[in-house]
Formats: structure tokens, sequence, C-alpha cells
């Protein structure tokens, strides 16, 4: 996924300003997709030069007043052709695994207080995820477009519950920290 299809996606369900989109990335797609809000901002000045998402026309210009923008027919063309494109899965690259793998090179010290925190904020967000689908994604209450919202959120839920199991087996596993090596035998000589 790209920034910029990201944000046709997210213009695409409501026109927004920039300040809105931040917050609604801040609130939503930025669970699986984060972008700072300067990133946000360029990105908008981008699609709108490229002629794929326009500023609302505004009843009087004000000074300081918020550009809400709106997608535009080639904007869509570009989504739909984005979302039936094919891509390949994409390996793992995640530095706490290598990080295990050095560790097994140069010793675990300081490995199992950095697990039990990684362990801790994804518990956290698996938390968070699992709220918000008993808030929007009641049974019985499904609406349009909800399915495929609804896998994505499974799929966040998923990953996390993921992390949570693992981390916790392997904060279990974890060698104790190898005893200080010691000078040696002393030479009574």
């Amino acid at each position: 996924m790209s920034l910029p299809h990201a944000i046709l996606t997210a213009l695409l369900e409501k026109p927004s300003s920039g300040l809105e989109l931040t917050r609604r990335f801040d609130k939503s797609i930025g669970f699986f997709w984060s972008a700072t809000h300067q990133q946000i901002y360029r990105e908008l000045g981008r699609l709108e030069t490229t002629g794929l998402i326009r500023a609302l026309p505004q009843a009087a210009p004000v000074r300081g007043q918020k550009k809400e923008y709106e997608v535009l027919p080639a904007g869509r063309t570009e989504l739909e052709r984005w979302t039936a494109a094919a891509e390949e899965p994409r390996p793992i690259r995640d530095p706490l695994l290598l990080r295990l793998r050095a560790a097994a090179v140069v010793g675990t010290a300081g490995l199992d207080a950095e697990l039990r925190r990684h362990l801790a904020l994804h518990r956290a967000q698996l938390a968070q995820y699992e709220e918000i689908e008993r808030r929007d994604f009641a049974p019985g209450e499904e609406g349009e477009g909800e399915p495929l919202q609804y896998a994505v959120l499974r799929a966040g839920i998923g990953w996390e519950s993921f992390w949570v199991r693992w981390l916790a087996e392997t904060v279990e596993t974890l060698p104790a920290a190898p005893a200080t090596p010691s000078e040696g035998p002393t030479d009574p000589a």
C-alpha cells in the first residue's frame, strides 16, 4: 500500500480537510498504514497537482480557512486500478526479530525487559482492536462495505494475537542470563 492510495481511500469515504484527514489516520487507517501529518499534507499537494483530487470550492475565501478535498474521477480510476493490481507478499522485516538473532550470538543481556515491553505494547494494541470490534461490529449489524472493513480489523486482531502469543512463549523460553565469567583459577604459585 502507498500513502497516496491510503489518502484516496479516506477521501472517497468522506471528503476532508488535511487536519480532519490526519485525525482520521490517527484513529483508523493509521493502525495499518502510518503517516506523519507532514507526509499527509505533502501528499495532498501532490495528489492535487496530478489531478487526482481537488480542493472543494469555498463560498468566500477566508484567510486560514481549511481546504476540504474530494477525489476526482481520475483519482477513483487510479484507486480502482491499484486495488485490482497484483502485489507480492512482503517478507517480515522487524528489528526485534533481528535483535533476537543477534542475541543468539552475543548474549541475551537486557533482552528480557525489551521482550516484556513489546509484549505489553502488543497486548494494549490487541485490547484496542477488540474494543473497536465490540463497539463497531456487533453481530447482526452489518452495513454496506463493513465486511471488508471488518476483515481488516480481524487481520489486525490476528496479527496482534500472534505477537502476544509468540512474545509470551519467547519470554518463557528465554535462556537465563549467563553468570559473569570468572577470572579462572588462580595460580597459588
